[in-house]
C-alpha cells in the first residue's frame, strides 16, 4: 500500500498521520480500490491487516488535520461503501461494524454506549465476524424469492440465481413466513477445497482465497459448474419486533435457516463486559479449528429497547462493534521451494517467504501440503503470495495473485526421485512418500524416539547416533536395546564409564508409558495429544492394534482420515512394535489395569465432567514430581483434556510455583484453581488404585 509502516500499526489510537495531503489522498485512493475489489471483485488486492493499516492512518491524518478531509473518505463510508450498489433498494440501509483492536478499546466502547443508554446494557450477544459477503434474502409466505448483496448500504446487486444454492439458506422455510433475513455468504475450507478442484477440471486458475472465491462464484451465474457456498444468518426482519436478538435468532433455526449461533463457535449470551471479553478470547482460540475463515467477534446489544435507545450514525450501529483479530492470511513473496522428507519418508514441498509478521511473530516458510495441492494452488518462485496462519497452526500458502506473476516464471518441477536417499517415490496417496519409508528416515526416526517427550533416553545425542548408525549397529529403535557396554566402549570418544551411563538411560526407557512409546513411533497424524488420548482410550498396545477404523474415531479428534491413517501406520509398524515387546519395552498405559465395568474405561477418571466429557484443564507452574509435559500427560490420565490457555471455556486451573498471568485470568472468570501439591496427590491416589473424586482434593 503507500507505506509500510502502516502494516504494523492497526490501533487508529497509535496510527501516524500522512506528513503531507498528498500521500493522505493517494491512501484514500488505495484503500478505495482495495475495499471495491475486496466487495465487488473475485480477486483480494491487499490482506485484511494492510488494509486496517492504512485505514487507521487515514483516519490519524483526519483527525490532525481535519481541512483536508476528503468527501470520499472511507472512513466516513458503510463497510461496503466502495461497492457499487444495484437495482436492489433495502428495506432498511445494510450498515457495517465500527471495529476495535484491542480489550481498552472495547471496554471503551462498551462505556460509550452504558453512557448513551444512562445505564448497563441489559445483555450482549457475541458471535463469529464470518469473512464473507454480507447479503439479504427476502421470504414470502414461507419461499425463497429474492437474495441481494449488501452494495452501497442502500442498494445491492441480484445474486438470485447463485446463493440461493448456499448451504444453510433454504428455497422454502418450515412456515409460511414472509421475512426478511440478512447473513453472510462465505465458503468453508471444505466448500474452497471443492470449488478449486472444479476450477482446476475447466482449465481455470484456483482462486487464491475463500473470501475471493465466494465474491466470484456469487456473480457467476453463467459457469458450467456450481461451486458451493455456504450461509450463515445475524439477523431478520418481520418477527417479533419485541424479541431479543439471540430469540429471534433462535426463531430463525427453527424455519430451517443455519445461523451464527449454529456455527462451530455459537452465540454466546452475556451479562457484562467481562463475560463479553471472555467469549471473545474463546472465539479467538477456536478459530483454526472452526472450518471456516473467522476474522474477529461480533458484539451486539441483545435488547430491543437498548438498540433503539442507542441508535446508529451514517456509517454503523452504536450498539454493535467489531473485535477484529489478528490477521491470519497476509501477502509476501515465495522465494523457493524445497522438498522435505520426513520421518516417516513422507515428502512435504516447503515454501520459503520473505520474511512477514503474523502478530509479532515473524514467519519465512510454510507448508504447501502436498505435490497435487502445490500444483492446484498453482504458485510459483518470484510470486506475491497469500499466507495464512490460524491461531498456532503452521502457516500455508493459499494461493497467488497471478496478475502480479512476474514474467519468465516456470511452473515447479517435483522431483522425480526422493531427495534424500535417491530412492523411489510412491505417488499413489496425496501425500508422495519415499517407498523406502522409515528406512529412508532412520536417523530422524532414532532422534526423535530419543527425544525427551518421547522416550527421554539420556545420553543419546545427535553425535552418538551418527556413530551407531554409520556403524550399522542401529537401523531402528529395536536395535537400541541391543546394545551393551562392551559394543559401545569400542566406537571412538567412547570410554566404558559413558558406555554403561548409555546403556542404563536406555534400559530405562523400557518403562515409560504407552502414550510416550506411541509418541516416540511417530505415527501419522498422531502427536503428543493424540498419542495421550489413544494410551488413554485403549489403555495397551494389544487393544490398540486390534482396533478397527471405527473403534479408532470412537477416540476425540479421530476422524475417518485420520482413523485410517493411524490404523495404516500401526499396521506398518507391528513388526517393530513386536520387536520392542520382545526387548521388554511396556506396552501398557498406568491405570488400565484396573478397568470399570464395561471393560474399557479406568475405574476413577476424577477430571470428566457427569456427562463423561473431558474437563478442560490449564496446568501453570510447577508441579511438584513432574515436568510441564508430565503435567498434561498426567491430566489426560486422569480423564481431562490438557490446554495452554485459559479462557471462559477452561474447567479447572492447576497452580504450581511461578505460576503467572493465567492464575489471575482464570480468578477473573470465576474458573476454578487447584494447588500443583493437591493435584499431585490426586494422580498419586489414582495410581494406587484408590477410588477418588476431584472435589476432595478441591477442599481437602
Amino acid at each position: 500500500m503507500v507505506d509500510n509502516a502502516a502494516e504494523a500499526v492497526v490501533d487508529p489510537g497509535q496510527a501516524l498521520p500522512f506528513a503531507t495531503r498528498q500521500r493522505y489522498a493517494e491512501a484514500i485512493e488505495q484503500a478505495k480500490a482495495a475495499a471495491s475489489a475486496y466487495y465487488d471483485g473475485d480477486e483480494i488486492l491487499v490482506d485484511d491487516a494492510t488494509y486496517d493499516a492504512v485505514l487507521a492512518r487515514i483516519a490519524a491524518t483526519e483527525a490532525a488535520h481535519p481541512h483536508w478531509r476528503a468527501a470520499g473518505s472511507p472512513t466516513g463510508a458503510v463497510a461496503g461503501g466502495a461497492a457499487a450498489g444495484g437495482d436492489i433498494e433495502h428495506s432498511s440501509p445494510m450498515l457495517g461494524l465500527d471495529n476495535v483492536f484491542a480489550e481498552d478499546q472495547l471496554r471503551k466502547w462498551a462505556a460509550r454506549l452504558e453512557k448513551l443508554l444512562g445505564r448497563p446494557a441489559a445483555g450482549y450477544t457475541v458471535e463469529p465476524k464470518i469473512d464473507g459477503l454480507a447479503v439479504a434474502a427476502w421470504y414470502a409466505d414461507g419461499r425463497l424469492v429474492r437474495i441481494a448483496t449488501r452494495g452501497d448500504g442502500r442498494t445491492g446487486e441480484d445474486v438470485t440465481g447463485t446463493a440461493r444454492r448456499a448451504a444453510g439458506l433454504p428455497g422454502r422455510l418450515s412456515t409460511e413466513a414472509t421475512i426478511e433475513i440478512r447473513g453472510e455468504v462465505f465458503m468453508t475450507d471444505a466448500d474452497f477445497e471443492v470449488a478449486n478442484a472444479m476450477r482446476a477440471e475447466h482449465d481455470e486458475p484456483v482462486f487464491a482465497h475463500p473470501r475471493s472465491a465466494a465474491a466470484g462464484t456469487l456473480r457467476a451465474d453463467k459457469r458450467g459448474y456450481h461451486a458451493p457456498l455456504s450461509f450463515f444468518a445475524y439477523a431478520v426482519h418481520g418477527l417479533d419486533a419485541a424479541m431479543p436478538r439471540s430469540a429471534a435468532v433462535a426463531a430463525l433455526e427453527t424455519l430451517g435457516v443455519k445461523t451464527t449461533a449454529s456455527s462451530g463457535p455459537g452465540m454466546t449470551i452475556c451479562d457484562g463486559i467481562d463475560e463479553v471479553l471472555a467469549a471473545v478470547e474463546a472465539l479467538r482460540e477456536a478459530r483454526a479449528t472452526l472450518g471456516f475463515g473467522v476474522d474477529g467477534a461480533v458484539i451486539k446489544a441483545d435488547t430491543p429497547a437498548d438498540r433503539e435507545l442507542a441508535g446508529s450514525s451514517s456509517k454503523a450501529p452504536r450498539w454493535a462493534i467489531a473485535y477484529k483479530f489478528p490477521a491470519d492470511t497476509r501477502t509476501t513473496t515465495l522465494l523457493g521451494i524445497d522438498v522435505q522428507v520426513g520421518r516417516t519418508g513422507v515428502l512435504t514441498p516447503v515454501a520459503t517467504l520473505a520474511p512477514v509478521l503474523f502478530g509479532g511473530v515473524k514467519v519465512t516458510s510454510a507448508t504447501l501440503h502436498n505435490f497435487d495441492d502445490l500444483v492446484r494452488r498453482n504458485v510459483r518462485v518470484g510470486d506475491t503470495v497469500f499466507v495464512r496462519r490460524a491461531g498456532d497452526v503452521i502457516p500455508e500458502v493459499v494461493g497467488a495473485k497471478l496478475d502480479e506473476r512476474p514474467a519468465g516464471s516456470v511452473p515447479f518441477l517435483p522431483p522425480a526421485h526422493c531427495p534424500r536417499c535417491g530412492g523411489e517415490i510412491d505417488r499413489s496417496q496425496k501425500r508422495w512418500r519415499c517407498t523406502g519409508g522409515r528406512i529412508c528416515g532412520a536417523r530422524q526416526a532414532l532422534a526423535y524416539y530419543a527425544t525427551r517427550n518421547a522416550m527421554d533416553i539420556e545420553g543419546l545425542g545427535e553425535k552418538i547416533l551418527d556413530q551407531l548408525v554409520g556403524e550399522g549397529m542401529v537401523t531402528d529403535p529395536a536395535d537400541l536395546y541391543d546394545l551393551d557396554a562392551g559394543t559401545l566402549a569400542t566406537l571412538e570418544r567412547f570410554a566404558e564409564l559413558s558406555s554403561g551411563k548409555l546403556v542404563a538411560g536406555i534400559a530405562a526407557s523400557k518403562g515409560r508409558p504407552l502414550s510416550r512409546l506411541l509418541t516416540a513411533l511417530g505415527i501419522r497424524m498422531a502427536g503428543r495429544a493424540m498419542s495421550r488420548r489413544l494410551a488413554a482410550h485403549f489403555g495397551t498396545m494389544r487393544a490398540l492394534l486390534a482396533a478397527t477404523i471405527d473403534d479408532l474415531q470412537a477416540v476425540d479428534g479421530v476422524g475417518p482420515e485420520r482413523a485410517v491413517t493411524i490404523a495404516a501406520d500401526l499396521a506398518e509398524l507391528t513388526p517393530l512394535i513386536d520387536r520392542l515387546a520382545d526387548r521388554g519395552v511396556t506396552m501398557t498405559e498406568p491405570g488400565h489395569d484396573r478397568p470399570g465395568p464395561d471393560g474399557e474405561e479406568p475405574a476413577s477418571a476424577p477430571l470428566r465432567k457427569p456427562d463423561g466429557t473431558p474437563m478442560k484443564v490449564v496446568v501453570t507452574g510447577a508441579v511438584p514430581g513432574l515436568t510441564r509435559d508430565e503435567g498434561n500427560e498426567a491430566v489426560e490420565r486422569l480423564g481431562g483434556t490438557a490446554s495452554g490457555s485459559v479462557s471462559g471455556r477452561t474447567d479447572l486451573v492447576v497452580v504450581g510455583a511461578g505460576a503467572g498471568s493465567k492464575v489471575d485470568k482464570a480468578i477473573a472468570l470465576g474458573v476454578r484453581t487447584m494447588p500443583a501439591e493437591r493435584f499431585a496427590a490426586l494422580l498419586a491416589a489414582l495410581t494406587a488404585g484408590e477410588p477418588v473424586t476431584l472435589d476432595e482434593f478441591l477442599t481437602g
